[in-house]
């Protein structure tokens, strides 16, 4: 039996979303709160199980039965869902070589591919667009344009080619760019991409957007070849960049067609091009999208008055710069500012730069202190940290600024404004920082403070096995008080949501109960019935609920002499109920029970089968009931066992209805170890008794759990049996008919829908 931390619990504070202080936050509880679309979960069906659907050719790759084929735009969302959950490899690639699909979009993000499959596999295809950002160095970025180009269809018509963190041997030249004719954008950041081969991309007829971020280009002259083609140029951390500033100016003036341009850099470059940029009056007169992002010496003037040169700007990126801090830029009509001087610019910021982690942390920082007395539920700025954290996994810095972002975001009452789903996700990217920083205390503690909300801890899906291990080491590390009520505290949560095969897994348990057992003795010793006393209690309580393991442990670490002194010490029906009912989870192990046939232990369930508070007496009865249930243990004491069997029965006898209401909120995993063996026991009619009493009691509160678990563990035979047995007492016969007949209407209703 189990005991429900929180029942009932209200959020103190819960702010939905208001259309028109953020109407983005609107979008993004209705997106996020909307189940997937029945294409998406076909999909995610048949990607789990490939192995299951596909045959396997001889040399080991997978491939579809022959008569499937995939319209155009399934294929391509079933390429990105393979490669979004990283099951695109050598094996499973190959699916799409052959006729059965045609791929428009391609998209191998990340995956872990070589050469060999990348051809058989996708560059028969006629595709328009293909993403290889970061694929696995067993596919450098020569091999992908050969590939390519031995399409000719694909040489002609391939539009959009992304490049960014492919890796390309130093000494290699990009010599295949220069027959992709088609391409219209491309982007190499941070590969080695040199001025010979932008001097070879600039010669492509097409070419209207170019992304050289981070590269080696030291000369940008030949940007000047497609100077009437080129709307679109980043080059943001150009950092071999060997040429005068008067030089690039010269080259950037060239470039009347450009609409948007990134001349962005890190902050501690200092770079002043940005600058100087400014101060042109005959440059860029078409812009719409200027990036100055991490420049020096930049002014809320300066920029002001390039804007008001050039009326159709929509965009400027000001982040980490002294600008965008004057009235201009929130009363200017039409433009969006990244930057740091309010929650409008850090949002554009996280959404801009959210592949740049250098902008990511500075806009996270800023985000940490603006939400230090946030009062309003923002999903989407969640969404977008969640977007962060997803992208640099390994960026030590900027995953505990996330979570501290996360933390702030959904303290108190604001997570109740929050979907679910996007919880989950923000909970799971939380647990795998865990994971890549083990070592990180800070980033652990945000961790630890994120699972103290109800919300998170009770209503949102994620690994809950993986947060029990992680808080047990955490409680067996010895930290502060207040660390240490918060590990007890999710842990006798945690508990609940466990699996008995789950709980058997937890390499720390047995250490983690000799804790949890420390601190009772420790607060027993002290007489102090505080907080963290209370949730050690529930704590131990939930662990050991149908888990033998945990009850061993329980027992290795003399749990019973502490929990006796609790007794002793603590009056009050609260503590006793939560002793008792870990009590009573040691009762319904066979191989234990006998562990609790002690004079001191049986004297005080005794005594407390007397209590006038309903529950302290429940419990204490259950736990005769399953200790007689077996004489064997009793054979030199039957007198013993047959007066506690009489003062069972007297003290059923004189409790309220079985619909009456508990103090405590008992919950059940399962009727099979605490009922069920009693019910059968004809020979015992007091214990059964108890057992029907309970099971009237939890169905009363709970009918459509209850009633339902009775009748998939097979508990409405065992109350038959009891209906018809010549032996069984009358009042056993009685409750048992009462069970039956009073929820008869949820019986037949779970079994109408079963056979439904």
């Amino acid at each position: 039996m189990v005991h429900f931390l929180h029942p009932g619990l209200t959020p103190r504070l819960v702010i939905t979303p208001d259309a028109h202080r953020d109407a983005l936050s609107r979008c993004v509880v209705q997106e996020e709160s909307s189940p997937h679309s029945l294409v998406n979960i076909c999909l995610n069906v048949l990607v789990a199980n490939l192995e299951k659907l596909c045959s396997e050719r001889s040399d080991g790759t997978l491939g579809f039965p022959e008569h499937w084929s995939f319209p155009q735009e399934v294929a391509d969302r079933f390429l990105r869902v393979m490669t979004w959950q990283g099951k695109l490899t050598d094996r499973t690639a190959r699916i799409f070589q052959g006729s059965q699909m045609k791929l428009k979009l391609v998209n191998i993000q990340k995956a872990k591919i070589c050469t060999a499959t990348f051809i058989k596999a996708f560059c028969h295809h006629k595709f328009t667009e293909l993403d290889a950002t970061a694929v696995h160095n067993d596919l450098p970025i020569p091999d992908i344009l050969s590939g390519l180009c031995s399409n000719s269809w694909l040489q002609q018509n391939l539009q959009c080619l992304f490049l960014d963190s492919v890796s390309s041997p130093q000494d290699s030249r990009l010599l295949f760019l220069g027959q992709l004719t088609g391409l219209r954008v491309l982007s190499v950041f941070n590969v080695c991409f040199r001025s010979e081969d932008l001097a070879n991309v600039s010669q492509l007829p097409r070419l209207e957007s170019l992304d050289i971020s981070n590269t080696l280009v030291t000369n940008i002259s030949a940007l000047i070849n497609c100077k009437n083609r080129l709307k679109s140029l980043t080059m943001h951390y150009l950092k071999c960049l060997a040429m005068t500033k008067p030089q690039v100016l010269a080259v950037i003036r060239e470039l009347k067609c450009l609409l948007h341009l990134d001349v962005s850099d890190h902050r501690h470059l200092k770079s002043d091009l940005a600058f100087h940029l400014l101060q042109q009056k005959d440059i860029l007169p078409n812009i719409v999208s200027l990036d100055i992002s991490g420049g020096i010496n930049i002014t809320d003037g300066a920029v002001e008055l390039f804007i008001q040169q050039r009326p159709a700007m929509q965009f400027v990126g000001l982040l980490a710069t002294d600008a965008g801090y004057s009235d201009f830029f929130t009363t200017k009509q039409g433009l969006r500012v990244a930057g740091g001087a309010n929650m409008s610019q850090i949002s554009e910021a996280l959404n801009r730069y959210r592949n740049r982690s250098c902008f990511m942390k500075e806009a996270l920082c800023r985000l940490l202190t603006e939400t230090f007395s946030m009062q309003v539920t923002r999903p989407a700025i969640l969404k977008l940290v969640a977007v962060g954290m997803r992208n640099h996994p390994l960026d030590l810095i900027l995953q505990f600024t996330a979570s501290a972002c996360t933390l702030n975001l959904t303290r108190q009452g604001l997570a109740w404004g929050m979907p679910v789903r996007l919880l989950s996700e923000v909970t799971c990217l939380l647990f795998k920082a865990l994971k890549n920083f083990p070592h990180y205390q800070q980033l652990q503690k945000n961790c630890l403070l994120s699972l103290t909300n109800s919300r998170i801890l009770v209503d949102v899906p994620f690994d809950r096995l993986d947060a029990a291990k992680f808080v047990m080491r955490w409680l067996c590390k010895h930290e502060n008080p207040k660390m240490q009520t918060m590990a007890v505290s999710i842990i006798s949560i945690l508990a609940l949501q466990l699996s008995p095969a789950q709980t058997a897994q937890l390499k720390d348990l047995f250490m983690a109960v000799k804790e949890l057992l420390a601190i009772v003795k420790q607060k027993t010793t002290e007489n102090l019935d505080d907080v963290t006393f209370l949730f050690t209690l529930k704590a131990l309580w939930n662990l050991t609920d149908e888990s033998p393991t945990a009850c061993k442990h329980f027992i290795e670490n003399q749990g019973l002499p502490v929990f006796i002194q609790v007794l002793e010490t603590f009056s009050e029906s609260a503590i006793q109920s939560k002793v008792l009912g870990l009590l009573n989870n040691i009762a319904e192990v066979r191989e234990l029970s006998s562990t609790l046939m002690t004079d001191s232990v049986v004297t005080h369930i005794s005594s407390l089968l007397h209590s006038k508070e309903i529950e302290v007496s429940y419990f204490a009865a259950g736990i005769i009931a399953h200790l007689t249930s077996d004489r064997q243990p009793w054979l030199s004491r039957d007198l013993q066992r047959s007066a506690l069997l009489q003062d069972l029965y007297a003290t059923i006898q004189n409790w309220p209805s079985s619909s009456c209401k508990m103090t405590a909120l008992v919950t059940y995993r399962s009727f099979k170890a605490s009922f069920f063996p009693l019910l059968s026991n004809f020979s015992q009619p007091e214990a059964q008794l108890w057992a029907l009493w309970a099971l009237y009691h939890v169905c009363s509160k709970n009918p459509n759990k209850y009633c339902k678990m009775l009748v998939e563990e097979g508990g409405l035979q065992l109350l038959c049996d009891i209906q018809e047995h010549s032996e069984a007492h009358p009042q056993a016969q009685q409750l048992a008919t009462s069970i039956l007949d009073d929820f008869k209407m949820y019986f037949m209703n779970y079994q109408r829908s079963h056979l439904c």
